[in-house]
């Protein structure tokens, strides 16, 4: 299938100010981008770009004194397959585990391990290891937090969601991303494009989500807690500890973000059929 994906972003500066976003697919998923999502600023200013110690493709700007409008339209090829579900997956001995893995065993910004050890191992000492384990993680912190938007708070860490039992996405992942860590599963954020494709759609304002990567028998697999169930769709932009690491932006200076709006949905047979045929059809289908 063909995924339309893009967003568009306005700030609003009282003074020139320097920017690093993280808005573009993440390099995995690169080849299978159709039409790329290329950062298009209004007005036209200068973008440089790097690779971050996780690998994500982050853009440097200075915003101009005014608005400025960021946007991206794209068209990404996916299997349409669900997210991966290996019940059988091991967990693997913290001595066995690669090198690189070990930093998502640790605390960090939004995921006290420190405090809340002592409740992860009372709530899953018994479960079963591996697959299972990050399972039943998973359907207890679906469970323990109600979604909200009005509960979103840019602050809120995985103990403060645990505490009031209330958060968005985010606040799902570092909750069920800290009970891994703490279970000596790594365990690593990831923010991308997630639409309503193969369900019913879901109420309120499409914005990126936020789901998991916990390591398990060698590789990586996808997990996600607040909607508990495997999903259709799924379009990486960025992973890292926490979302402190894949920020959409941060800003160095003050700022009133003006607009904010993200897409992602299938694309309709007339989308497909232009995407493919274009340039075999006259130009007086357009006129």
């Amino acid at each position: 299938m063909k995924i339309n994906i893009g967003y568009e972003v306005i700030y609003d500066c009282p003074q020139p100010t320097p920017m690093i976003l993280t808005l573009n697919v993440h390099h995995t998923r690169v080849s299978d981008l159709i039409i790329p999502d290329n950062m298009i600023t209004d007005p036209p200013i200068p973008i440089t770009a790097y690779h971050d110690s996780y690998g994500n493709w982050c853009s440097r700007i200075v915003a101009p004194k005014g608005q400025l409008r960021l946007s991206a339209n794209a068209v990404i090829r996916d299997t349409g397959q669900t997210d991966s579900f290996v019940p059988h997956a091991k967990q693997m001995p913290v001595e066995a585990l690669p090198d690189e893995t070990l930093v998502f065993l640790l605390g960090s910004r939004y995921c006290e391990t420190d405090r809340l050890s002592e409740i992860a191992w009372q709530l899953f000492d018994k479960a079963p290891t591996g697959w299972m384990r990050v399972q039943t993680i998973c359907d207890y912190v679906n469970q323990h937090i109600a979604f909200g938007y009005q509960h979103a708070r840019r602050t809120k860490t995985a103990w403060e969601a645990f505490q009031e039992k209330a958060g968005v996405c985010r606040d799902y992942a570092h909750l069920a991303i800290t009970f891994c860590r703490c279970m000596n599963i790594p365990a690593r954020y990831c923010t991308g494009y997630l639409g309503d494709i193969g369900i019913a759609p879901l109420p309120g304002v499409m914005d990126f989500a936020g789901w998991f990567e916990a390591y398990l028998d060698g590789c990586w697999y996808t997990f996600d807690a607040r909607n508990n169930t495997p999903r259709i769709g799924r379009v990486l932009i960025a992973r890292g500890r926490d979302a402190a690491d894949v920020a959409i932006s941060s800003t160095f200076g003050p700022n009133t973000l003006v607009k904010f709006r993200v897409r992602t949905d299938e694309a309709t047979e007339l989308e497909n059929y232009l995407q493919n045929d274009k340039p075999n059809i006259s130009s007086s289908f357009y006129y």
